[in-house]
């Protein structure tokens, strides 16, 4: 009898998962599902303990729902891949395995693990496929065979291949039958740290997800482009944090917008957010092309010589929302409770520790993974490059974020602030971004910190050190 191992990784999922679907494929075949922790891995990685707790809890549902179609979970724990490559091994001489499926992983070090894997079991079949991905790697390049290097042309040309035929969606696996699993109601645990997430906030079940998901897309996606950049509007998805798991997949996300967004292809509603799901595509491709990207290395390698400011209290302050800029306090202290932030205050914040503060671009971007209950490298690489003007597609090195005046246009009345922010909760609207200017003159004190750097005084620093590392 065949014996079909599916490695789950970061695809903790029932529906159109890939790998499963193929692996449940064969009537005749024994399918186990197998699922290995490596705390000293995610720990070198930056794993938030918001995320560790998230995917505690969807891998122990994960264990529940397929024990319920007649498939084992195989679980163990190891320090990091090396042991984790031995572990397989084991796994698949111990079972017998004939056959090994599993979804690819992009980033350099998992890759290097499934090469080795390959290359060692030789008596063991491995199927590998493109899941956490609308379009492969490969299949969306220029004219001369090589990944695009901006945004824009690797849309249109990905949008013109996607209208070729749009991929399927996998269905969940019916029921095995034969195989006898006892009812055991300990959960699964590793020996990780772990903080406690917003159910609320963050699905916390596959079908929860699938239902946030239809309801986005039926009632959101189509104000989506008026709504996503106001941080005190709920008009995001919060669906990021599922797809980092993968308990939804891009495919899904896109049938589903589609049908209830028929004209969000054409450029309709529902069009730009699906521009996100096509960015985050393009992030995945790069890092394919790019491994470089994987090993804190800037795209752009001139960035290389930026001379950084090295300044532990004013890193600090940021990360502890005490910068004395309200709307990048209130980001911060969003991020520190929620292990989430909004996508506009992810791209001031990061604004504002590289180009305000001339802090190395990879400090903010380790840090945000080390909070990030949706951390995913190549999506939060792909940001803080974009925000550093180090990476592909990055905005011009001269392109600074004011703080003061993107918190006056994206939350002019201070809703969010407030929220985040109370000391600063009984300021009129016209004080709330520049609460110093006007307590000096009402002649007040403040329970808030004052500005860590003058931004003007700032601007004029940042675009002196990078046009000196342009130069050398």
């Amino acid at each position: 009898m065949p014996i079909h191992l599916v490695w789950f990784r970061a695809d903790l999922r029932l529906h159109d998962n890939l790998a499963l679907a193929a692996a449940c494929r064969r009537q005749n075949a024994r399918v186990l599902a197998l699922f290995i922790a490596t705390p000293g891995q995610w720990q070198r990685h930056d794993m938030a303990p918001r995320q560790a707790a998230y995917l505690h809890t969807h891998l122990n549902n994960l264990r529940q729902q397929l024990a319920e179609k007649g498939i084992p979970l195989i679980y163990a724990e190891v320090e990091d891949f090396a042991a984790q490559e031995r572990k397989v091994a084991d796994i698949c001489a111990e079972h017998e395995v004939t056959d090994l499926f599993y979804n690819y992983q992009y980033e350099v070090n998992e890759q290097q693990r499934d090469r080795w894997l390959e290359q060692s079991l030789k008596t063991v079949t491995f199927q590998g496929f493109d899941d956490s991905v609308i379009l492969p790697p490969g299949s969306v390049m220029t004219g001369n065979h090589e990944m695009y290097k901006v945004f824009t042309p690797f849309k249109n040309a990905w949008l013109r291949r996607l209208k070729e035929g749009l991929p399927e969606c996998a269905a969940a696996p019916a029921r095995r039958e034969g195989e006898l699993i006892p009812d055991d109601a300990t959960a699964l645990d590793f020996d990780y740290p772990q903080e406690p997430f917003d159910a609320d906030l963050f699905p916390a079940s596959e079908k929860a997800a699938i239902a946030r998901l239809r309801q986005f897309c039926q009632q959101g996606a189509g104000e989506y482009e008026n709504q996503r950049d106001y941080p005190a509007i709920e008009g995001t998805s919060r669906l990021s944090a599922c797809l980092a798991l993968g308990v939804l997949s891009a495919r899904q996300c896109l049938h589903r917008l589609l049908a209830e967004q028929p004209q969000a292809l054409e450029g309709g509603p529902g069009a730009v957010w699906l521009n996100e799901l096509i960015w985050r595509e393009f992030y995945r491709h790069l890092m394919t092309y790019h491994p470089d990207l994987c090993k804190h290395r800037p795209f752009i390698r001139w960035t290389e010589n930026v001379a950084w400011q090295q300044d532990d209290d004013k890193l600090k302050a940021w990360q502890e929302g005490r910068t004395g800029y309200p709307i990048v306090d209130a980001a911060m202290r969003q991020l520190n409770e929620t292990g989430w932030m909004h996508n506009r205050l992810r791209m001031i914040t990061a604004s504002f520790l590289i180009k305000d503060l001339l802090i190395d671009w990879r400090i903010g971007e380790r840090y945000f993974m080390s909070r990030l209950i949706d951390g995913d490298l190549a999506a939060n690489n792909g940001g803080w490059q974009w925000a550093a003007s180090t990476g592909t597609d990055a905005a011009p090195y001269f392109r600074i974020f004011n703080p003061t005046t993107q918190g006056q246009k994206f939350d002019a009345d201070g809703a969010f602030i407030r929220r985040w922010l109370p000391e600063l909760a009984a300021l009129p609207d016209k004080a709330i971004h520049d609460p110093w200017s006007w307590a000096d003159k009402q002649g007040r004190s403040l329970d808030y910190p004052r500005p860590v750097v003058d931004h003007k005084q700032a601007r004029a620093a940042t675009l002196a050190a990078y046009e000196a590392a342009r130069k050398a």
